[in-house]
């Protein structure tokens, strides 16, 4: 996922609109071949163009019409697919360059560790004024993001996702602390040991630390490796893509590698509560009632609403600290998919600049997101008499909602929160993002930190 270097002996590749003329720099014999091909610029189309000695001397890509383009992301990532291999340069101007210049090198990505995987071949040269580094860094933490969602749960449990914290702390010159098993009880986190206890595999805290200066941003990500459900066991039609439930602590690592590698003049803090919700003897139970990190008391009502429990205490020992913004990411509920679909995650705050950054940067740089509302009513929904909260309240109806208000009950004294629940997943083949994991909001908090923290 890298640009072709810029003295790259690269082909033209001009993009043509929906019914448009043929580029003028085309030679007559390359215009005919172009006409007699039935070459109109329609959306995904391609033409390569021979020279005069027969070989390949570049390409014409379809770029349909704007009203086409609005209806998804990334277009010319479909002529990195496309294209042969070698190096390409753009020889239309593009306003979108950086963004569509970023889709050519997400088109890139495969996840090969089980399989060959075939990559596309075709390199591009970053445009005139790109910035290319930032954009291979990105890219990067994209890749990180999905090649940890990808892996399966076997060969991603805790243990695994510690290591994967410590490979990138290593690049980047961060440290990593880990509170693991039974000392999560003995260091106050009682909700993250519930819910992890159940498995061989040990329920841990993950905290990266990296900065020494500037504001802090603390990002809390579930690091659910799989889940079972627990004794509230999911069908098997439900715990099929349950590798996913690391989601969150996947994408706040691939954002934090984006941060770390941009040197932001921040202090980094990113905590995961790292468990694997197994069935045992030692399983948590639907009715057991216990006292969270923050003091409040929690009453289990579904052992498959796990993923705000380990929020929970992990948010709380954010909070303590105080930072100036916490964002919390996570593949938190079905509500949000039933509401927004796969590819549009909601977010939740109360801080309405905060709320009119992240929207303004998820237009900007294609990452979309969608604000829902912390409805106050709904309030008492999570509050179930025999215990300051309900983990999973009856009724099936505004669950984003209340899993949000559940959460924002951890944050009291930090001013500036945000959580968003993603999906993480691509259900189908799309330019920029093959099948499979996919990163979902990073994109957009980079764009509006800047703004947002006046770094």
């Amino acid at each position: 996922m890298r640009f072709a270097p810029a003295d790259a002996a690269a082909l033209p590749l001009w993009l043509v609109d929906s019914g448009a003329d043929l580029p003028a720099e085309l030679s007559p014999a390359q215009r005919a071949f172009a006409q007699a091909q039935g070459f109109d610029g329609a959306a995904g189309t391609l033409c390569l163009l021979p020279g005069a000695s027969g070989a390949l001397d570049g390409a014409l890509f379809g770029w349909g019409s704007a009203a086409n383009r609005r209806r998804g992301r990334f277009p010319l990532a479909r002529a990195a697919a496309a294209l042969p291999a070698g190096a390409w340069r753009l020889a239309t101007e593009l306003p979108e360059a950086e963004t569509e210049a970023l889709g050519w090198l997400f088109e890139g990505y495969r996840f090969g560790r089980y399989a060959p995987a075939k990559v596309p071949g075709a390199r591009l040269v970053c445009p005139a004024g790109v910035d290319a580094a930032r954009l291979e860094a990105i890219a990067a933490g994209e890749a990180l993001t999905r090649d940890l969602i990808n892996t399966p749960p076997n060969d991603m449990g805790p243990d695994e996702l510690e290591a994967a914290v410590r490979a990138l702390a290593g690049r980047h010159g961060a440290t990593v602390s880990v509170i693991a098993g039974d000392d999560l009880l003995a260091q106050g986190y009682p909700l993250i040991h519930a819910v992890g206890r159940a498995s061989p595999r040990a329920p841990r805290l993950i905290e990266l630390s990296w900065g020494g200066e500037g504001p802090e941003l603390a990002l809390v990500g579930k690091g659910v490796c799989f889940d079972t459900g627990g004794l509230n066991l999911k069908p098997g039609s439900s715990m099929g893509l349950m590798k996913k439930d690391m989601g969150g602590a996947a994408t706040v690592l691939g954002l934090a590698a984006m941060i770390m590698a941009l040197a932001l003049p921040l202090r980094l803090r990113v905590l995961i509560p790292a468990v694997e919700n197994a069935v045992s003897g030692a399983a948590f139970r639907p009715q057991d009632v216990y006292t969270s990190r923050k003091g409040l008391t929690v009453e289990i009502n579904n052992t498959d609403a796990e993923g705000r429990l380990v929020l929970a205490d992990a948010l709380a020992a954010a909070d303590e600290a105080c930072p100036d913004l916490i964002l919390c990411m996570a593949t938190l509920t079905g509500a949000a998919r039933v509401a927004l679909g796969p590819e549009v995650p909601p977010f939740y705050t109360d801080d309405e600049a905060l709320a009119a950054a992240l929207a303004g940067a998820a237009g900007a740089v294609a990452d979309p997101l969608w604000r829902m509302p912390l409805w106050e009513p709904y309030e008492t929904l999570i509050e179930p008499g025999i215990a300051d909260l309900d983990n999973a309240p009856s009724g099936g109806m505004a669950g984003s909602i209340t899993a949000a208000l559940f959460l924002r009950r951890f944050v009291t004294e930090t001013g500036r929160f945000a959580h968003f629940d993603i999906y993480g997943w691509q259900p189908a083949a799309a330019p920029g993002r093959p099948k499979g994991a996919v990163g979902q909001g990073a994109r957009a908090i980079l764009a509006a930190l800047p703004g947002v923290l006046g770094l």
